[in-house]
């Protein structure tokens, strides 16, 4: 064993305690010296300071025992003035000896010793004891000058009513009421004059405090009301007995704009439970004009605080009771230039916040995904250019994919549009007000029947039965959200299931089967024109739909949905197979699912190349992290960087234009400032595993900027990915980069233009170049992104367009009914062509309450991958799936073959009779002035005849044309202006016509002159002569029709297939079988 006291040096003598007790001195031969710090605090000055002032402790004590001698000074003082009995006359000796008792003679000259030395004790030791340094370590500058005011008055006072009470000894003897009743009077400038002082000494005293007064109070408030004027600034403090007592949040912000207080308290307040809710807004800019004239209305100004200050000092965070908060939300500025530092920004405030109160809720904005890593341990985080690019992508096979969610995660009543005369406003606007909403099964009305039955099954009859869709459901023991699991997956009583409903169930109220067949007993079995048996009544807000069955239809094997003959015809429309209540592998068309149909008819030469080409597998190379991995097409080698330039040729292909490549299907140009990391979540949903590869769209990134190589790096793995350095101002950029045969043009909105002298000029410059598009490339369909919901007016603008003035009059009016979606009745958000990313802070508020908002959505954009959970697709009807006619029947054939559940429907309806008429221009005042009978029949002969006509054509088109719009177009006199009108409408016609001529002329000049073919450029399409619409979870009576795009989810295909297979289930970049069908046949 080693010896340790060998290896262990000795310490040196001065540290053994051993030496020191027996007094060995064999340290001080040592050459170290001792030195001892600190040793001014040994002198007798020093610990008297240590005690009087520097040790907290005990100064509190010198100083309470200070107040407590000047206190009982004052106290002996009135027992002495109390206790005398003055002798007549006007002795002078009376003013400088007062006859009293010895005891009270001896406290009160030990009081004034005691007092006097300790006076001069700390003014030895440098020290001034006033009672502002006394207190200001605990309190705030605005207490503290308020106790200073009130203590100088009340100094003031004492010293002049014992002064004249003495000095009037001589005079009046007057009292301490009466000396108490002539300083208030003097002070306040009142001055009554019944009493007065007689003796000059009285009255030199009473002018020498009058002076003293008028020096020493002018000036404390003078600094009380600086003091006022910068807490009215500042906002001051939230009260600590009230975050105790009354519930609040934070919301933290660089800079507050009056759009986004008025998105975040409108959604915030929204909700029944959070009427009772404090908002503490701490921001560190000076509170805006137009913000400070909102909150001083009554209904925000007893519940938003406003704070100056900022979220990195614990002192703001102090006054804000951060600790005691509910929540916090912590806002990003996008408006900043530099929006990288608006992210720092951001992340410094999450962390300050959760070190100051590490068990607050936060609610994040983040901008870049590149910076979510830094705050992933907050509860909720949004990332802006994540959800962005995501629901742009899918507004590209998914028509209006952006205008879906906004309305989803909108809390809306469902009241929009009810007072319009256009019949499509009033269901969107009544569609509009369906959000998702959460239960467990066991406690639900409309669920807990459905226990150990399929989720198929449940979503059909719930749909069928309540008029409410169940697209979703969590297990009790596991955090992730499934949407749509599919047939296989057996609902459970714990599970909590997620669905989309006018309102919430707690809100409905339900009627009995009985009562509702008596009050219908007097309608006849088939309602109106339709047609159709009447099988739910759509319910009003706070109701549910109630399912009216009619069991004579139902057949022994199932209830199969028949059609009643017309006429003499006796053939029956093909009916349905019912949804089982557990599945049936025959059952579900897992071919369907799985396979490919269109890549079945390609020639064995085709499919093998095909098959080379592309693979199913996870991006090797994300460009940054917390990016959510996805199963998507790629390639087998990585595309050389060189390759990826559309308009450059290269060692490996020589194509200089997208026409030159032959592309099959349509593009999809994008046009963005910069390649942010953002953009990599527009390419990952458009090449998803699920998506046919016949379907797959070539996709351009029109950069201003050329990419980052790491960044290239990323997309180099997908197939038909292409960048090019352009601009969307420039005619030659966007015919190079095939503008001419794009399917979809989106504009994201720059970076650099964000910001602007006037904040709602920022969307200036996307909007003219939009304008621009617009007119040159008129089929072209634009997908524009805005900083400003409100520009949105602006989009396709057309100044002598009646209806949309009609419109534009229709949002005034659901804004002043207080809507918070007033511009949902814009033709161009309506039918998704334009975004604007600040509606999705509704999302991050609406958050608060429902905390899987943002998992769903995230499922819905395919932004996360969940194994087992559904995406988001849609299918279009065609004729040979107008058989189905109603939407509950579709949702039957839907769930009864391929597990999907459809949640809503995009419609888009003709105006080709309005167009013209609506290009006359007519002031708003003379739509509702004038009527014409005459032309009134004539106009509906014509439409009568119009739409027999397209009906021939297209099938099923709205039979009812925009009548509103026809209506406030009808002027003039009754025989002439009928003339007048059709020879302007001609002119018009004939105006633009030229017009569009010469930009035809235009735009082949630029093809021509780059070397580009005409060919396939259509300059006479239009497609400006309709409008589309959504309708969320419609009624399961409604009409389906042709060309109505219904939004599905599907479920996980990978989850259909065989366990004996599981190489199949897991391979990364291998083939994994066929492609998911897009469209589903019916």
């Amino acid at each position: 064993m080693v010896d340790l006291e060998s290896e262990v040096p000795p310490l040196p003598p001065r540290y053994r305690f051993r030496d020191l007790l027996l007094g060995d001195q064999g340290w001080q031969n040592d050459d170290r010296v001792q030195v001892e710090f600190y040793m001014n605090e040994n002198t007798f000055k020093e610990r008297l300071k240590l005690f009087f002032i520097k040790n907290q402790r005990s100064s509190l004590r010198i100083r309470l025992f200070n107040f407590s001698l000047k206190l009982l000074s004052c106290l002996l003082y009135i027992i002495r003035v109390l206790l005398e009995n003055p002798s007549q006359g006007n002795e002078w000796s009376h003013i400088f000896w007062v006859n009293r008792s010895l005891p009270l003679w001896g406290l009160q000259v030990s009081v004034a010793l005691i007092s006097l030395f300790e006076t001069i004790l700390l003014g030895y030791l440098s020290y001034k004891n006033d009672l502002h340094r006394a207190i200001q370590r605990t309190q705030s500058a605005m207490f503290n000058q308020v106790l200073i005011l009130i203590s100088t008055l009340l100094c003031l006072i004492f010293t002049c009513i014992c002064g004249i009470q003495h000095l009037e000894r001589i005079g009046k003897k007057l009292n301490l009421f009466d000396s108490l009743y002539f300083c208030i009077v003097t002070f306040s400038t009142v001055g009554f004059g019944d009493v007065t002082p007689e003796t000059w000494s009285s009255k030199l005293f009473v002018v020498a405090m009058i002076c003293v007064a008028l020096v020493v109070l002018p000036i404390q408030f003078e600094q009380l009301a600086y003091l006022w004027m910068e807490r009215q600034k500042s906002g001051g403090n939230y009260s600590r007995h009230r975050a105790q007592t009354e519930k609040h949040v934070v919301l933290c912000v660089s800079s507050l704009k009056i759009d986004l207080l008025m998105d975040f308290l409108n959604e915030f307040y929204a909700h029944p439970r959070l009427q009772d809710y404090y908002v503490v807004i701490l921001c560190p800019t000076e509170m805006d004009v137009q913000v400070r004239r909102v909150l001083q209305i009554p209904m925000w100004s007893q519940r938003v605080i406003y704070l100056q200050g900022s979220a990195l000092k614990d002192q703001d965070l102090l006054r804000a009771k951060m600790d005691d908060a509910e929540a916090c939300f912590i806002l990003s500025s996008r408006c900043e230039v530099d929006r990288t530092s608006s992210d720092h920004q951001t992340i410094l405030r999450a962390w300050a916040v959760k070190d100051f109160a590490p068990n607050c809720p936060l609610y994040v904005q983040i901008l870049k995904p590149e910076n979510k890593f830094h705050i992933k341990f907050a509860d909720h985080v949004v990332c802006e250019e994540e959800f962005k690019y995501a629901m742009l992508a899918l507004n590209c096979i998914c028509p209006a994919t952006s205008t879906l969610i906004t309305l989803l995660v909108h809390t809306s009543r469902g009241q929009e549009g009810q007072q319009s005369p256009e019949q499509w406003q009033k269901m969107y606007g009544r569609c509009s007000g369906n959000e998702v909403y959460h239960i467990v099964l066991e406690e639900s009305t409309f669920f807990a029947e459905y226990e150990g039955k399929s989720f198929t099954y449940a979503s059909f009859h719930a749909h069928k039965k309540f008029g409410v869709c169940l697209i979703g459901v969590r297990r009790e023991d596991n955090k992730n959200i499934l949407l749509n699991p599919g047939p296989r997956y057996i609902m459970n009583s714990t599970d909590i299931c997620f669905y989309i409903n006018i309102t919430k169930e707690e809100n409905s109220a339900f009627k009995n089967q009985d009562q509702q067949k008596k009050s219908n007993v007097s309608r006849s079995f088939y309602h109106g024109p339709s047609r159709l048996p009447v099988h739910s009544i759509i319910a009003s807000m706070g109701t549910v739909a109630i399912d009216l069955q009619d069991t004579s239809c139902r057949s022994a094997s199932g209830p199969t949905l028949s059609l009643p003959t017309e006429g003499s015809k006796e053939i029956r429309r093909p009916s349905i197979a019912p949804v089982l209540e557990v599945a049936d592998t025959s059952s579900i068309q897992t071919c369907d699912l799985l396979s490919d149909q269109s890549e079945d008819e390609t020639t064995p030469d085709e499919e093998i190349s095909s098959n080379l080409e592309y693979a199913k597998g996870y991006p090797p190379y994300s460009p940054y992290i917390g990016s959510s991995p996805t199963f998507c097409h790629l390639l087998h080698e990585k595309v050389p960087f060189c390759c990826l330039r559309l308009d450059k040729s290269c060692q490996h292909n020589y194509y200089e234009d997208a026409k030159a490549y032959g592309f099959k299907n349509k593009l999809i140009i994008v046009a963005a400032e910069t390649a942010g990391n953002g953009l990599y979540n527009f390419i990952v949903p458009l090449r998803a595993y699920y998506r046919p590869k016949k379907e797959l769209n070539p996709i351009v990134l029109l950069l201003d900027n050329p990419p980052d190589m790491h960044f290239l790096d990323a997309i180099c793995w997908f197939p038909m990915v292409y960048y090019m350095v352009g601009s969307i101002d420039n005619l030659d950029d966007l015919l190079r980069c095939g503008v001419t045969f794009a399917a979809n043009m989106v504009v994201v909105d720059k970076e650099s233009t964000m910001s602007a002298e006037e904040d709602y000029m920022a969307d200036a410059k996307t909007i003219v170049n939009v304008q621009t598009l617009f007119r040159l490339f008129s089929s072209l369909s634009i997908i524009t992104e805005l900083t400003h919901p409100a520009n949105m007016r602006f989009m396709q603008f057309r100044a002598k367009d009646c209806y949309s003035l009609a419109l534009s009059k229709l949002e005034k009016k659901e804004r002043e009914r207080g809507s918070n979606l007033a511009f949902m009745f814009r033709l161009p958000f309506a039918a998704g062509r334009v975004f604007s990313i600040s509606m999705l802070d509704t999302l991050l508020y609406q958050s608060f309450v429902k905390d899987y908002m943002i998992s769903i959505t995230r499922l819905l954009l395919g932004l996360d991958t969940t194994p087992g959970s559904g995406f988001l697709c849609s299918m279009k009807i065609t004729e040979d799936d107008l058989w189905i006619r109603t939407y509950a029947r579709l949702y039957q054939k839907l769930c009864s073959s391929t597990g999907d559940v459809p949640i809503g429907i995009y419609r888009t309806e003709s105006q080709k009779l309005t167009t013209s008429e609506s290009q006359i221009s007519i002031s708003v005042e003379e739509w509702e002035d004038t009527k014409d009978s005459k032309e009134q029949g004539h106009h509906r002969s014509n439409h009568r005849n119009s739409t027999s006509s397209d009906q021939s054509d297209h099938p099923l088109l709205r039979r009812k044309s925009m009548q509103w719009a026809r209506r406030l177009s009808r002027k003039g006199p009754k025989h002439s202006g009928k003339t007048a009108e059709k020879i302007t409408q001609q002119r018009l016609n004939l105006y633009r016509r030229s017009e569009r001529q010469e930009l035809a002329e235009l735009v082949k000049n630029r093809m021509k002159h780059l070397g580009l073919s005409t060919v396939g450029y259509d300059e006479m399409n239009d497609h400006q002569s309709t409008l589309s619409y959504i309708l969320i979870n419609p009624s399961p009576d409604t009409r389906i029709e042709l060309n109505d795009v219904v939004y599905l989810i599907r479920p996980d295909p990978l989850a259909y297939l065989p366990n004996s297979d599981p190489s199949r289930r897991n391979s990364i970049c291998n083939v994994t079988g066929q492609d998911a069908r897009e469209e589903t046949q019916l």
